[in-house]
């Protein structure tokens, strides 16, 4: 795997190009410039299909989304900080903060008694473990023979932090650390050993490891200044924007994704340990990573932050995913607090946007199977999330090709009602079961080759022909979702078997919200939807089935159409459900390009006439329905002619209580009572000749005496 060499890109080399930013593998930087995530206008990157499948179902990299997504570059930037300016006048940790370095103690130490002020070095009274809170390093002290020490910057979990100047390199500031302090030769050997691996960490989101170095019998980290401001500094100015604690959330993910890949985890996120310099993002304390798997106890963590297993569990991807989604939590949420009466707070009911409120509870749940399993996963549906924000602000869809889901195989609910005052016929079960996204399958799967050339052939072919397939997890999944589709009485059976043979795979549950709209059990399936979305809370799919289902039950299901319509307009079923909870101005967004402009206009047209109440109806708007039905030229001149007289009929029922508008026409006629009868009576005619049958052209007739003027002759 060849990484792409562009400052600040994570994406790998496919064929020459970065499968991220698009740049060619030798070509030289370019200059730095703001890259903001991109309305459908602009072109999108290319699509990294799913090459994994994990106990969730398949996975993608998540490293395609090529530039089209909101950056740091987009925001102000955070000035640099001044090295001498950061050092601190008088280094103290303040008496509240000094607590047994123990972790089955964690008393207080070092405080004030009688008016005396706590002692910075002693013993725990409690369980006789020795602690100091006085700088090790004072100004001036060189170590190594290399790195001059200006002074301390800062008191972290293993002490104190110094900046100094590296006298071998022109006086280039860095930053001193302090790691493992035990008498334990061996045990400091593997702590060492263990740590060096982090001068060979390089990325753009993580600070440089340039050395280690013992001094005095203690081992320091030897890192690059970065002197910017951390996320636990501009948080106490306020809680931030969303969208900008996704992006940082999202650079943090990617570094996360790094380590996880090189047999690592951070173990200790929190805002403090985040710095943001000029346009970027760092993370600046590595002094808890450790090798995944290293044994239960052994990792750094802050209360409030970390995983609750970790005292009896081994540091994971899973657990360190939890302390993202903790951090983003206090970034974001007005008023929480990580750590309450000395215990981890639990997240709010709402966390201030329902998308991010399901990102943030699926990456802390209680169970680590239940969380996000890779770096790539969380910020696939992190990404998801920022689309749905950025969308709702600046008003301009985000789409972007699922690397889960299949696109709308079609619109459902797009028929128009059969006659009263509806504009659009009652959502059926039964057709959206049929033509919801459908889950991709797992590339990696032996039979994958096989399932793509099924494509195109209908339920019935397709079952007879996987029966004579491998039973592959991919082959079986897909007759699930046939059998489901059909609502099949096999089908409950099949689906128990598969949550039985893949434990945790989301596609089950899909195909039990399927199932349950195709046997009339809407409400059974908004939940098992609802569970789905909660899976992947990034994706449009899961919302909009959920809305499906809820308007199928009589249930509230605008917000979530609203949600999916607003972020991609490739979901035009969302812009017709919308207009059936009476937003019809939606169906005026269907773009140009979908087949399903005429039967949107066609819905806005009729709607013009489709009042419950005749005093309703406005002449004008009538007008305006008519002069779209002319422009719609794609649209069978039969079913104009149908359309113009129910228009026509709306400005007769209109007229039977008002006088007539003076000098308005609809539709080529003027509108009174005469005029409206005339051009009537002249559709119906024009339609009986051309009718199909006998009886139907009798019936037209008969509609075009019934609408003639009066006259004597």
């Amino acid at each position: 795997m060849t990484r792409c060499v562009q400052p600040g890109c994570t994406g790998t080399i496919e064929e020459g190009y970065c499968d991220l930013c698009g740049n060619a593998a030798s070509a030289a930087p370019p200059a730095p410039s703001s890259v903001s995530l991109s309305p459908p206008t602009q072109p999108s990157s290319p699509v990294t299909n799913p090459v994994s499948r994990s106990v969730s179902g398949p996975a993608s990299s998540g490293r395609s989304r090529a530039g089209v997504l909101a950056t740091l570059a987009d925001l102000p930037s955070v000035p640099y900080r001044d090295p001498a300016a950061a050092v601190m006048a008088d280094p103290e940790v303040p008496e509240e903060k000094r607590h047994c370095a123990n972790p089955d103690c964690g008393k207080p130490v070092g405080r004030s008694r009688s008016g005396r002020p706590g002692l910075t070095d002693g013993f725990c009274p409690h369980c006789r473990t020795p602690y100091s809170f006085a700088p090790k390093l004072g100004k001036d002290d060189l170590v190594a023979g290399q790195y001059r020490v200006l002074g301390c910057l800062a008191h972290g979990g293993l002490g104190w932090i110094y900046l100094a100047s590296d006298e071998n390199l022109d006086g280039r500031w860095v930053v001193l650390k302090g790691l493992l302090n035990t008498n334990d030769a061996e045990a400091l050997a593997a702590a060492e050993a263990e740590r060096r691996f982090l001068t060979t960490v390089d990325h753009p989101n993580i600070v440089k490891i340039f050395n280690f170095q013992r001094s005095a019998g203690l081992g320091y980290i030897v890192m690059e200044y970065v002197g910017g401001q951390s996320l636990h500094e501009l948080r106490r100015q306020g809680p931030l924007p969303l969208r900008e604690v996704l992006m940082y959330g999202r650079e943090i993910l990617h570094a996360f994704g790094y380590l996880h890949e090189n047999g690592m985890v951070y173990c200790d996120l929190k805002p403090a340990n985040v710095i943001r310099v000029g346009r970027q993002l760092k993370l600046i304390d590595l002094g808890a990573v450790q090798p995944i798997g290293s044994p239960p106890g052994t990792s750094w963590a802050t209360a409030g932050y970390h995983a609750p297993e970790l005292e009896t569990h081994a540091a994971s991807v899973a657990s360190d995913l939890y302390t993202v989604a903790r951090t983003l939590a206090v970034l974001a949420v007005p008023g929480f607090s990580p750590v309450q009466n000395g215990k981890a707070a639990p997240l709010p009911q709402d966390c201030g946007h329902p998308s991010f409120t399901r990102l943030l509870r699926r990456a802390t749940a209680d169970d680590p199977a239940d969380r996000f399993q890779s770096a790539w996963e969380m910020e696939e549906q992190l990404v998801g999330v920022l689309r749905e924000v950025c969308a709702q602000e600046d008003g301009v869809p985000y789409p972007h090709p699922s690397t889960l889901f299949g696109p709308e195989r079609g619109a459902v609910g797009t028929a128009l009602a059969e006659g009263g005052g509806a504009v659009l016929a009652p959502l059926d079960p039964v057709a959206v079961a049929a033509e919801l996204p459908v889950p991709l399958a797992d590339p990696a799967d032996p039979a994958a080759g096989a399932l793509a050339g099924l494509l195109g052939l209908d339920g019935r072919e397709l079952v007879d022909q996987l029966a004579a397939m491998p039973r592959t997890p991919e082959t079986k999944l897909m007759r699930a979702r046939l059998l489901a589709e059909e609502g099949a009485a096999e089908a409950p059976v099949v689906l128990d078997q598969l949550a039985a043979e893949l434990p945790g795979d989301w596609r089950v549950t899909w195909f039990r919200g399927v199932l349950a709209l195709a046997t009339g059990k809407p409400d059974t399936a908004a939940s098992a939807f609802d569970t789905c979305l909660s899976l992947l809370p990034g994706e449009p799919a899961p919302k909009l089935a959920l809305a499906f289902a809820l308007e199928c039950a009589g249930r509230h299901a605008a917000p979530w159409y609203d949600t999916v319509w607003r972020t991609d307009h490739a979901y035009v079923s969302a812009a017709f459900g919308l207009a059936r909870t009476g937003r019809l101005s939606a169906l005026d967004e269907v773009p140009a390009t979908s087949s399903y402009r005429v039967a949107a206009q066609v819905a806005l047209a009729v709607s013009a006439a489709r009042r419950p109440d005749p005093a309703a109806i406005v002449p004008g708007e009538l007008v305006t329905a008519a002069d779209r039905l002319t422009r719609l030229t794609d649209l069978d001149g039969r079913r104009r002619d149908l359309l113009t007289a129910e228009l026509l009929h709306g400005g007769l029922a209109w007229l039977a209580s008002n006088a007539p508008p003076p000098g308005l026409r609809l539709a080529e006629a003027a509108f009174t009572e005469s005029g409206l009868r005339r051009r009537l009576e002249s559709i119906y005619r024009r339609l009986a000749v051309a009718a199909p049958s006998r009886q139907e052209r009798h019936a037209l007739i008969d509609q075009a005496n019934a609408v003639r003027p009066r006259t004597w002759l």
